[in-house]
């Protein structure tokens, strides 16, 4: 069972604050390149103090600071591999999955199911509110895109999942020994880690509806399927997707995509929509592909310590 994997007498709940610590450290040694790159523009080339996050997203060309802020994601995945192999003496496959090994097929089918759904979905939007877009192509500008989203986005959203669906869904169980309270937590976190994003105060606090109620899809596919395999797929496929097909003055991400939203912010439809209706037609699909049973017991249950009773019980 994948959540029950990190349950160890020895993994004491201080051990993922400190992990936690280590990570969030590594992760601020990767801004380091940012730093440097804004040092040298402010002082060598005489440009103006960013004043505000926003001023920041904008300071470089779009795809230079895509790729200074992906960078901090290597240090981190890095921060995490040493955090789970000599903090936790376990495994990176213990925290990706149950299976013996990871199920390729899994994140790909994954990836390409919500590929589809968002290409498919922002087509829809462009052809109904021709107005509220431009296209913002450029081969060139698009191809570095490409190749700096292909090479990174996948660690940002891979290092974000292990975080999440793999470390802290493993150490909020060994604090509270069930299975709800580790969905509950992680996605609540996993929201809050968004209030920064300039999203929010251009829609308001409403946008969390949206970022816990995918915290909590990844988390119920997670324990569901006893992996994480189609977390890492659907991730990788909504930042990278979204990334290539639009941007907007507003977004977290600005860059050289193929649509540009031109319309004013607000909190609608797209919102509240896939939290209420297209994320649980994405979990019947999941449960139907891979027969998904015992749902109840699979994000509420209660969890023992593994001990060489209970093993052979199980046999």
């Amino acid at each position: 069972m994948f959540i029950e994997q990190g349950i160890k007498s020895e993994n004491k709940f201080w051990k993922y604050i400190v992990g936690s610590v280590i990570i969030i450290f590594a992760s601020l040694l990767g801004q380091v390149p940012l730093l440097i790159a804004l040092f040298y523009e402010i002082f060598v080339n005489g440009k103006k103090y960013p004043s505000s996050n926003e001023d920041v997203m904008t300071f470089f060309e779009p795809n230079m600071t895509l790729f200074l802020i992906l960078i901090s994601f290597v240090f981190a995945m890095l921060g995490i591999f040493f955090v789970i192999k000599y903090l936790h003496n376990q495994t990176m496959l213990s925290i990706t999955t149950s299976r013996l090994k990871m199920d390729w097929s899994r994140v790909f089918f994954s990836f390409s199911v919500w590929s589809i759904f968002t290409i498919v979905s922002t087509v829809l939007f462009y052809f109904s509110n021709p107005d509220d877009f431009i296209i913002n192509f450029k081969p060139i500008p698009f191809a570095i895109l490409a190749l700096i989203g292909t090479l990174l986005i996948p660690i940002q959203t891979s290092t974000e999942e292990y975080i999440f669906r793999g470390y802290l869904m493993q150490g909020f169980a060994n604090l509270a020994k069930n299975k709800w309270f580790p969905l509950i937590m992680t996605s609540i976190i996993f929201g809050a880690m968004h209030i920064s994003n300039p999203e929010v105060s251009k829609i308001g606090n409403v946008i969390f509806v949206y970022y816990i109620g995918t915290g909590l899809l990844l988390g119920i596919i997670t324990l569901m399927d006893e992996g994480m395999e189609l977390a890492l797929g659907f991730h990788a496929a909504n930042n990278l997707v979204s990334a290539l097909l639009i941007t907007s003055d507003w977004s977290a991400f600005q860059t050289h995509s193929i649509f540009k939203d031109v319309s004013e912010p607000s909190a609608g439809l797209d919102v509240i929509l896939p939290v209420i209706i297209i994320y649980p037609i994405l979990l019947f699909i999941f449960s139907k592909k891979y027969k998904w049973t015992n749902w109840k017991e699979k994000l509420t249950g209660k969890i023992e310590e593994p001990t060489p009773y209970n093993h052979l019980k199980s046999i």
